[in-house]
């Protein structure tokens, strides 16, 4: 069984992170989608909202499971899991840079672990969480974020930031 790991803080999920989990879903037998929390990150939406935002958003899959993790490297993550790679989204040469190298120190903790990168499609390459945040108290920023997030999170994100 090919097992992977996608990982990341989905505060909140993007079209590009909906994009990463279907082409994984495609690629592996499993697909693992893990909300990471690190302390030292300000999060917009607690860990609840955004693992409910991505049980919501990937229920057709039938291959995905959603998990979290804390506190540990994340091939050390994937290793007590079984997943033997690591699925990462490249949308910049400064993500290759950062991921290339990210992927070396990857190896050395954890040889039998492999990354595998992905490139989005033109369309959704510039999408990221911060981006949708950034746009939010705009006139017309309700409207403008549903181009960039999957139907079932926009309306969480206008509720959450309306009040």
């Amino acid at each position: 069984m090919r097992r992977a790991i996608y990982a990341g803080s989905f505060d909140p999920v993007t079209n590009g992170h909906l994009w990463m989990i279907e082409t994984g879903s495609r690629l592996f037998d499993e697909l693992i989608v893990a909300a990471g929390i690190n302390s030292n990150k300000k999060y917009s939406f607690s860990l609840t909202e955004r693992l409910d935002m991505l049980r919501a958003c990937t229920k057709k899959y039938k291959n995905i499971k959603i998990d979290n993790f804390e506190g540990q490297f994340l091939v050390k993550y994937a290793k007590s899991l079984g997943a033997d790679y690591i699925l990462r989204g490249i949308r910049t040469s400064e993500d290759y840079e950062y991921e290339r190298t990210l992927s070396h120190v990857n190896r050395d903790i954890e040889k039998d672990v492999t990354m595998i990168f992905l490139v989005p499609p033109t369309e959704i390459s510039d999408i990221s969480s911060s981006m949708v945040k950034s746009l939010v108290g705009s006139v017309g920023w309700e409207k403008l974020i549903k181009k960039y997030v999957p139907e079932e999170v926009s309306d969480k994100i206008i509720k959450h930031f309306s009040n």
